[in-house]
């Protein structure tokens, strides 16, 4: 069945673009669109579709407040946030909102397509650029002394580069020619042996030890 996704933008001409970009692959499909928050939230309850593409500032709620309503309302709803601000707190409040995605307008459409695969498999994608954002994110000391690089397998090491440049698991499992099943293993490993406890901090160890 295709992943079924509701459009959620106050520009008509976005709506339009993202439409025609939707349409052209086969295993997605466009049940609706709205042009404000309220629209939306009622669109969501009676088209009861699998991801909703959200613009952020979309009058008169922010978008963060109608991701909070979509996710109370409908808990299994993938809420996939498209906009236009490299914003490192606005990236924090979509994420806390439960967002399963960040993806910047400036993005390339092949982005915006992976982003929606990702969240219908139920990987969060965060848009590279946004994800340098997220090292601001404060690790702890004891954290930040976990495990050194040496103490990783090579195959952990090549796991880590390549989540922490952004690949979904999904994407890592096709770079490495291994199963999505093994890559969450490897993940499960890395945080385990590092003492992390998230992609972000991942992506923090990486840089901190030159592995990127």
């Amino acid at each position: 069945m295709p992943i079924r996704i509701l459009i959620a933008d106050d520009h008509a001409v976005v709506r339009s673009g993202l439409r025609s970009l939707l349409r052209a692959d086969p295993d997605l499909e466009v049940v609706g669109e709205a042009e404000n928050g309220a629209e939306a939230l009622r669109l969501a309850e009676t088209l009861h579709p699998d991801i909703v593409l959200l613009d952020i500032t979309m009058p008169p709620e922010s978008g963060i407040e109608i991701a909070k309503r979509l996710k109370d309302a409908h808990p299994e709803l993938r809420v996939l946030f498209l906009t236009i601000h490299e914003d490192e707190g606005l990236l924090h409040e979509a994420l806390s909102a439960g967002a399963s995605g960040y993806v910047i307008k400036r993005a390339e459409e092949s982005e915006i397509l992976q982003a929606i695969h990702a969240a219908s498999r139920g990987d969060i994608y965060v848009h590279p650029a946004m994800t340098r954002a997220l090292l601001h994110q404060p690790v702890t000391t004891e954290r930040r002394r976990g495990a050194r690089a040496v103490d990783l397998t090579p195959r952990e090491l090549d796991v880590l580069r390549l989540l922490a440049k952004g690949n979904t698991n999904r994407q890592t499992a096709d770079l490495l020619g291994i199963s999505v099943r093994t890559v969450e293993n490897h993940r499960a490993n890395l945080q385990d042996k590092l003492g992390l406890s998230s992609r972000v901090e991942l992506v923090s160890y990486a840089e901190e030890h030159d592995l990127l």
